[in-house]
C-alpha cells in the first residue's frame, strides 16, 4: 500500500505529516480486491453474451439444445470457476477476443 508522507495546510503550504496523521490515512485505505474485480469482469462478459443471445428463446424461436447447455454454462461460471481460473477465463488472444472455451458458440 502506498503511504502518503504530505499534506497541503490551509495555506497551501505542503508540509510532512505527522506520524498519527500517516496512520489515519494508512488506516482508511483498504487494499484492492483483484480476484472481486477479475469476477465483475467475468460476470459483465457473462451477461453481456446472454443478452446477446436472448433473442434465441423468445417464443416464435425454439432454442436448440446446445444453446440451451452454453447459456447454463455462462450462468454457472462464478459456481464452477474458482479464482485460480479467472485469469484464464478473462485470457485473450492478439485480437482481443476471449480465448477461452466457456465462452465459445455451440
Amino acid at each position: 500500500m502506498n503511504t502518503i508522507n504530505y499534506k497541503v495546510d490551509d495555506n497551501g503550504t505542503i508540509r510532512d505529516m505527522t506520524d498519527a496523521e500517516k496512520a489515519l490515512i494508512d488506516s482508511s485505505q483498504k487494499p484492492v480486491d483483484l480476484n472481486a474485480l477479475k469476477l465483475s469482469d467475468i460476470r459483465e462478459i457473462r451477461n453481456r453474451k446472454l443478452s446477446e443471445t436472448d433473442y434465441l428463446g423468445l417464443s416464435d424461436n425454439t432454442m436448440s439444445s446446445d444453446w440451451i447447455a452454453k447459456r447454463k454454462s455462462w450462468r454457472d461460471i462464478p459456481q464452477d470457476y474458482s479464482e485460480d481460473k479467472y485469469d484464464e477465463l478473462l485470457a485473450k488472444d492478439e485480437q482481443g477476443n476471449l480465448t477461452h472455451t466457456v465462452w465459445s458458440k455451440p
